[in-house]
């Protein structure tokens, strides 16, 4: 069985510490090598040592390795996206789309060098200083730990190190004990489009030596998706870093009475069960107009049920296996939780193991888990409303706000939506799941702090410093 190694500054190293990596039936993938304290600190030094001289590298330079990474990942799409639907079971053709979004993000983040690098900034007005402007620069603050979850492997890992390359940050990425080869075959790409070998380690390791390694002071900027409990940890445990949190949601759609229903209940579908729903912007929870009611539930439900659950290699499969069978008997559990408090089962709702049927509660309980938390699983919630303000504040009705989506055709509602609307992202006429990776993407309120989209990364990884001449 294929071993793979570590990549320490470049340098491809073992520990002997081996985790292997399962697909969802359980066969070993292969193995990859742990990395313990004193690989960890070889990367750490080589990050903090190369920082100077790759933050003023030329910026041609850079942006270079990320048009030619862009290019081999394109080569190189069906590997990778084979490789994501081994290692976290998302259906092939959803892999296949992660790859191709992750090529342009390269392209994304190369392409804001092109950008200006700062801004004069008159000083000529003050009387008694005509001459003299002020030039404001954004320098990178220091090497970037990033930490990227499972279920989109390949580009939000992609998010996190295209902005540090492009500003001149060594980065080393810790990923996801559950897709370690998809991160180490990036680590070996970026390599051979020609990245110095100091700006980059790719290091597997437990949560714990991950967390020692967020607090050591040669790191400046710490860039982590994955659960609120753990996120906001990290953020309590350095108050002096830089830390960008992207922790999902329970993601809210209205569907108003000037919408298309069929249209809409389309969309919530793909929104909802999409690699069955562990998406952080996955559709949880959707309040219909009472006049459209009958309408959008018989589409909602008939698109529902065409859906094919089977083997993410398998063309046809629309819906794979979750993450763990932990995960679906907790999501089991949470709907067994909503229905005993009062609300409905629609549809759906039987799990087999790790699979677990698309499934609709009408009328949970605010108090229940489904209503509260991210599912992130395929179910959503179903309520109908007849005033709009009442919709509004039941999308606020969350301590979350990642994205929400609102269907209506008029502008007055869309922008008072707009203005009410507690998340970072509103998206008009289509579900909160839509995500183009140049947009400015990040939450409030328990969703996160800072803004991911290559542009608006890079920003959040440097610092301005001001020259008055």
């Amino acid at each position: 069985m294929n071993e793979h190694k570590l990549i320490v500054a470049g340098k491809r190293a073992e520990t002997g510490n081996l985790l292997p990596s399962l697909d969802w039936q359980g066969k070993e993938i292969g193995r990859v090598h742990l990395a313990g304290e004193t690989k960890v600190e070889s990367a750490l030094a080589a990050a903090h040592a190369y920082f100077k001289d790759f933050a003023t590298s030329p910026a041609h330079e850079r942006q270079a390795v990320l048009f030619r990474a862009a290019a081999m990942l394109r080569e190189k799409a069906e590997e990778f996206a084979r490789m994501i639907a081994l290692e976290v079971y998302k259906p092939i053709k959803l892999a296949r789309a992660e790859v191709t979004r992750a090529a342009k993000t390269f392209e994304l983040a190369a392409s804001a060098l092109e950008g200006t690098a700062g801004e004069i900034i008159r000083l000529d007005t003050f009387p008694g200083h005509p001459h003299r402007i002020g030039l404001a620069r954004l320098f990178p603050k220091g090497p970037v730990l990033a930490i990227s979850p499972f279920n989109f492997p390949l580009n939000l890992a992609i998010h996190k190190i295209a902005p540090a390359i492009a500003v001149g940050a060594p980065f080393i990425l810790k990923p996801t004990s559950s897709a370690p080869i998809t991160a180490l075959m990036l680590g070996e790409l970026l390599l051979e489009a020609g990245l110095p070998e100091p700006a980059l380690s790719v290091l597997p390791m437990r949560a714990s030596l991950a967390e020692k390694m967020a607090q050591d002071e040669r790191i400046k900027v710490v860039s982590f998706t994955g659960s609120d409990e753990i996120g906001w940890r990290l953020k309590s445990l350095l108050p002096r870093k830089t830390v960008m949190l992207e922790l999902g949601g329970n993601a809210g759609v209205i569907v108003h009475s000037d919408a298309d229903p069929a249209f809409a209940a389309e969309r919530c579908v793909v929104g909802a069960y999409s690699y069955s729903g562990q998406i952080c912007i996955s559709v949880q929870r959707i309040f219909v107009h009472e006049d459209l009611r009958e309408k959008f539930l018989e589409v909602f439900r008939r698109k529902s049920e065409s859906l094919v659950m089977g083997d993410p290699l398998d063309e046809r499969t629309d819906i794979g296996p979750m993450i763990t069978e932990a995960d679906a008997r907790r999501v089991e559990n949470w709907v067994s939780e909503a229905v005993s408090g009062g609300g409905r089962l629609l549809f759906g709702g039987k799990r087999d193991g790790a699979f677990y049927e698309p499934a609709l509660v009408e009328n949970c309980p605010r108090t229940a888990r489904l209503w509260r938390d991210e599912a992130f699983g395929p179910v959503a919630t179903f309520g109908t409303y007849r005033d709009f303000g009442k919709a509004l504040e039941a999308v606020n009705d969350s301590r979350y706000g990642l994205q929400a989506g609102v269907f209506t055709q008029d502008i007055s509602l869309a922008m008072r939506a707009f203005e009410t609307i507690e998340t970072g992202g509103i998206i008009l006429n289509d579900v909160p799941t839509f995500r183009v990776d140049r947009m400015p993407y990040g939450g409030v309120k328990d969703s996160g702090t800072g803004r991911e989209g290559p542009h608006y990364a890079m920003a959040e990884m440097c610092e301005m410093r001001l020259l008055v001449i």
